[in-house]
């Protein structure tokens, strides 16, 4: 099987910040007097979307403006810790979108970022070298969050590519089903926080070095198979 498209989730896939964002709900959680167990924030947080996680926190209900500023702190103080830090991509992942380029297989970012934090990620980490900013999806307001996998069939559309034509990498349990959802022809997960993923059978990598580079169609094969 010749796959002819990538799509990537961002967070705990291609940049390891899991420890980040989980440092900096801890600081908003204790700035607004909001106690929870580690269990219950990787449940309500990892792979979510922050429209999910406020109404999962507030669930008196928001109003638009008030969800808005409260996601804009949250986000704040985890851009603040992300430049303490010398932020990089995931180990292996430069050579892999080299390869990537090379071979010119599309690919692109399905994030449950906002958008400050992807003009973050394109500046600090300067993305654009790899991506086309326009491709990528993020959190708009208007996307279902994971495990739907609505994210994942925009990224499909915004490169061209059928969902069985394309590998998708994922790292959190909703993103991982939200992907098989997709109709993706294959998803590999990345291993970014020792997770057990020991209930799914795709391949788990921890490097962008394993990920086997004949899985790839180059630009022709690619274009007479569409």
């Amino acid at each position: 099987m010749g796959y002819r498209g990538v799509v990537f989730d961002f967070n705990g896939t291609l940049f390891w910040d899991t420890d980040l964002h989980n440092r900096a709900w801890d600081l908003f959680l204790a700035r607004h007097r909001i106690s929870l167990t580690d269990a219950e924030k990787h449940e309500q947080f990892h792979g979510k979307n922050n429209a999910d996680i406020f109404n999962a926190l507030f669930p008196h209900g928001l109003t638009g403006d008030a969800a808005a500023r409260l996601a804009a702190e949250k986000e704040s103080i985890y851009r603040d810790l992300c430049l303490e830090t010398s932020m990089m991509l995931a180990p292996g992942a430069v050579e892999f979108l080299e390869f990537l380029l090379l071979r010119s297989v599309p690919f692109t970012i399905a994030t449950a970022s906002m958008a400050d934090n992807v003009e973050f990620y394109f500046e600090k980490l300067e993305l654009g070298r790899w991506f086309d900013r326009s491709r990528v999806v993020y959190n708009d307001g208007t996307i279902r969050g994971k495990p739907d996998p609505q994210i994942f069939h925009r990224a499909l559309e915004a490169i061209g590519v059928p969902g069985r034509d394309a590998i998708i990498f994922e790292d959190s349990i909703a993103g991982i089903h939200a992907a098989e959802l997709s109709g993706a022809g294959e998803v590999i997960i990345v291993n970014s926080n020792n997770e057990d993923y020991g209930r799914f059978t795709h391949p788990v990598i921890r490097d962008f070095a394993e990920v086997r580079r004949d899985l790839f169609l180059n630009g022709d094969a690619a274009q007479d198979r569409a």
